[in-house]
């Protein structure tokens, strides 16, 4: 049985975070605008769960609360560049055990600016997320998915230290190539505290 949803995690943590280089914060609602600079290219939209025609469409998305409350924006000398999410979800458990599972786990994902790609950045955004996830909210596995054609994103997921748990055939549909094969990826906390260490 799955537990219930958990509430908005991210209203636990302290802001902002700062990276070497990024300012990672909660996204705002003044943020649709400069997240949908990036987010109308064509590059990324392919490999992301939803791609708007327009702003007032992607704005409309954006402030909804259950989105606008998992979602972090990274900024660069303070332009926004990217962003990543931070949505709780349902840690499989039995009916005894429900509670115990609520807020233990979260799913990953996010996009970055076309023009900021390649330096690095999304690699140093993701692993002040995940000590932000491990630490700050003390939960217990950290998950991301990508279908299987999206290189750049599971071979990052790789390089954070996520270990493939699934390869699923052909179960992701794609807008444009179908049905896909699919990538799932995960890191126990215990997993990413023995990574600290060394």
């Amino acid at each position: 049985m799955n537990a219930p949803k958990a509430p908005n995690i991210l209203a636990a943590t302290s802001w902002s975070q700062e990276t070497a280089r990024l300012l990672v914060r909660p996204a705002v609602p003044a943020d649709a605008e400069a997240t949908w600079a990036y987010r109308r290219f064509p590059q990324v939209t392919h490999w992301v769960t939803s791609a708007w025609e327009n702003l007032d469409g992607y704005r409309e998305s954006f402030l909804l609360p259950e989105r606008l409350g998992t979602r972090l924006v990274l900024e660069r000398d303070g332009r926004v560049i990217g962003e990543v999410m931070v949505q709780p979800v349902e840690a499989w458990s039995q009916r005894e055990s429900a509670d115990s599972a609520v807020g233990t786990e979260a799913e990953l994902g996010w996009a970055i600016d076309p023009a900021f790609a390649g330096h690095g950045l999304a690699k140093e955004a993701l692993e002040r997320v995940l000590r932000l996830c491990f630490t700050d909210l003390g939960l217990r596995r950290v998950t991301a998915r990508c279908f299987s054609g999206n290189e750049p994103s599971w071979r990052l997921m790789e390089r954070l230290g996520m270990r493939r748990e699934s390869h699923l055939v052909a179960a992701a549909l794609h807008r444009e190539h179908g049905w896909m094969d699919g990538y799932g990826y995960a890191l126990l906390a215990t997993e990413w505290d023995a990574t600290q260490q060394s």
